[in-house]
Protein backbone atom coordinates (compact mmCIF):
# COMPACT_ATOMS: atom_id res chain seq x y z
CA UNK A 1 0.00 0.00 0.00
CA UNK A 2 1.24 3.47 -0.89
CA UNK A 3 1.77 5.91 1.95
CA UNK A 4 -0.10 9.19 2.24
CA UNK A 5 3.01 11.05 1.08
CA UNK A 6 3.43 8.77 -1.96
CA UNK A 7 -0.22 9.19 -2.95
CA UNK A 8 0.05 12.94 -2.43
CA UNK A 9 3.11 13.13 -4.70
CA UNK A 10 1.35 11.12 -7.43
CA UNK A 11 -1.80 13.25 -7.25
CA UNK A 12 0.17 16.51 -7.18
CA UNK A 13 1.93 15.42 -10.39
CA UNK A 14 -1.34 16.23 -12.22
CA UNK A 15 -1.03 19.98 -12.84
CA UNK A 16 -4.71 20.30 -13.75
CA UNK A 17 -5.74 19.45 -10.18
CA UNK A 18 -5.90 22.05 -7.41
CA UNK A 19 -5.24 21.03 -3.82
CA UNK A 20 -7.81 21.97 -1.17
CA UNK A 21 -6.98 21.13 2.45
CA UNK A 22 -10.04 20.11 4.47
CA UNK A 23 -10.71 19.06 8.06
CA UNK A 24 -8.87 16.33 9.99
CA UNK A 25 -5.72 16.71 7.82
CA UNK A 26 -7.56 15.39 4.79
CA UNK A 27 -6.97 16.74 1.30
CA UNK A 28 -9.27 17.13 -1.71
CA UNK A 29 -8.16 17.80 -5.27
CA UNK A 30 -10.44 19.73 -7.60
CA UNK A 31 -10.56 19.84 -11.38
CA UNK A 32 -11.83 23.36 -11.98
CA UNK A 33 -12.14 22.86 -15.77
CA UNK A 34 -14.80 20.17 -15.31
CA UNK A 35 -17.68 20.40 -17.79
CA UNK A 36 -20.08 19.17 -15.10
CA UNK A 37 -20.99 20.48 -11.68
CA UNK A 38 -18.68 17.78 -10.28
CA UNK A 39 -15.24 19.28 -9.57
CA UNK A 40 -13.72 16.97 -6.93
CA UNK A 41 -11.51 14.25 -8.42
CA UNK A 42 -9.76 13.15 -5.21
CA UNK A 43 -11.88 13.24 -2.07
CA UNK A 44 -10.72 13.09 1.56
CA UNK A 45 -7.22 11.73 1.05
CA UNK A 46 -6.28 10.98 4.65
CA UNK A 47 -2.87 10.55 6.33
CA UNK A 48 -3.84 6.93 7.09
CA UNK A 49 -3.75 6.26 3.32
CA UNK A 50 -7.49 6.15 2.77
CA UNK A 51 -9.13 8.30 0.12
CA UNK A 52 -11.49 8.30 -2.83
CA UNK A 53 -11.45 9.13 -6.55
CA UNK A 54 -14.55 10.12 -8.51
CA UNK A 55 -15.19 7.43 -11.13
CA UNK A 56 -18.93 7.51 -11.85
CA UNK A 57 -18.55 8.89 -15.39
CA UNK A 58 -15.60 6.73 -16.49
CA UNK A 59 -16.42 4.78 -19.67
CA UNK A 60 -16.31 1.00 -19.28
CA UNK A 61 -16.19 1.48 -15.54
CA UNK A 62 -15.22 -1.67 -13.68
CA UNK A 63 -14.48 0.08 -10.39
CA UNK A 64 -16.65 -0.61 -7.32
CA UNK A 65 -18.50 2.68 -6.76
CA UNK A 66 -20.04 3.96 -3.55
CA UNK A 67 -23.30 5.96 -3.51
CA UNK A 68 -21.38 9.15 -4.44
CA UNK A 69 -19.72 7.60 -7.50
CA UNK A 70 -16.39 7.33 -5.66
CA UNK A 71 -13.83 4.52 -5.54
CA UNK A 72 -11.77 3.81 -2.43
CA UNK A 73 -8.08 4.05 -3.36
CA UNK A 74 -6.60 2.76 -0.08
CA UNK A 75 -4.92 -0.28 -1.67
CA UNK A 76 -4.18 1.14 -5.13
CA UNK A 77 -0.73 0.77 -6.65
CA UNK A 78 1.05 3.74 -8.21
CA UNK A 79 0.00 2.74 -11.73
CA UNK A 80 -3.60 2.04 -10.72
CA UNK A 81 -3.83 5.41 -8.96
CA UNK A 82 -2.42 7.28 -11.96
CA UNK A 83 -4.79 5.42 -14.29
CA UNK A 84 -7.97 6.16 -12.33
CA UNK A 85 -7.04 9.83 -11.90
CA UNK A 86 -6.37 10.17 -15.65
CA UNK A 87 -9.69 8.48 -16.40
CA UNK A 88 -11.55 10.65 -13.90
CA UNK A 89 -10.13 13.87 -15.34
CA UNK A 90 -10.91 12.69 -18.88
CA UNK A 91 -14.49 11.84 -17.88
CA UNK A 92 -14.94 15.40 -16.62
CA UNK A 93 -13.26 16.95 -19.67
CA UNK A 94 -15.31 15.75 -22.60
CA UNK A 95 -16.17 18.68 -24.84
CA UNK A 96 -18.64 17.06 -27.21
CA UNK A 97 -22.15 16.09 -26.10
CA UNK A 98 -22.27 13.05 -23.87
CA UNK A 99 -24.89 10.50 -24.87
CA UNK A 100 -25.92 7.47 -22.83
CA UNK A 101 -28.56 4.87 -23.60
CA UNK A 102 -30.74 3.57 -20.79
CA UNK A 103 -33.12 0.61 -21.02
CA UNK A 104 -35.71 -0.98 -18.71
CA UNK A 105 -36.90 -4.57 -18.35
CA UNK A 106 -39.56 -3.99 -21.06
CA UNK A 107 -36.83 -2.98 -23.55
CA UNK A 108 -38.02 0.62 -23.57
CA UNK A 109 -35.14 2.96 -24.29
CA UNK A 110 -34.39 6.47 -23.05
CA UNK A 111 -31.42 8.58 -24.07
CA UNK A 112 -29.53 10.78 -21.62
CA UNK A 113 -27.73 13.68 -23.34
CA UNK A 114 -25.42 16.24 -21.74
CA UNK A 115 -25.33 19.38 -23.80
CA UNK A 116 -25.28 23.09 -23.04
CA UNK A 117 -24.71 22.45 -19.30
CA UNK A 118 -27.92 20.42 -18.89
CA UNK A 119 -28.77 16.71 -18.72
CA UNK A 120 -31.73 15.99 -21.01
CA UNK A 121 -33.65 12.72 -21.14
CA UNK A 122 -35.28 11.85 -24.46
CA UNK A 123 -37.85 9.22 -25.40
CA UNK A 124 -37.08 9.07 -29.11
CA UNK A 125 -37.11 12.71 -30.21
CA UNK A 126 -39.43 13.84 -27.40
CA UNK A 127 -37.90 15.55 -24.37
CA UNK A 128 -38.89 13.62 -21.24
CA UNK A 129 -37.01 15.65 -18.62
CA UNK A 130 -34.19 18.10 -17.96
CA UNK A 131 -31.81 18.08 -15.00
CA UNK A 132 -28.98 20.35 -13.92
CA UNK A 133 -26.87 17.46 -12.60
CA UNK A 134 -25.90 14.02 -13.84
CA UNK A 135 -26.88 12.48 -10.49
CA UNK A 136 -30.33 14.06 -10.66
CA UNK A 137 -30.94 12.63 -14.13
CA UNK A 138 -29.58 9.16 -13.32
CA UNK A 139 -31.49 8.99 -10.04
CA UNK A 140 -34.71 9.65 -11.98
CA UNK A 141 -33.83 7.00 -14.57
CA UNK A 142 -33.00 4.42 -11.90
CA UNK A 143 -36.20 5.17 -9.96
CA UNK A 144 -38.13 4.57 -13.17
CA UNK A 145 -36.48 1.16 -13.58
CA UNK A 146 -33.88 2.03 -16.23
CA UNK A 147 -30.23 0.98 -16.29
CA UNK A 148 -27.35 2.29 -18.40
CA UNK A 149 -26.42 0.14 -21.38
Amino acid sequence: MLTFEEKLAIIESFPELQRKDVSLNRVNFHYEESITDKKIVVYHLHPNGNGFVYAERIDDNSYPLDHKGMVNIRDFSEEALKKIIRESIASLSEKEPIVETWVNDDNQTLTLVYDFDLWNIYAGEMLDGTYTTYNGATNYLQQEGFRRV
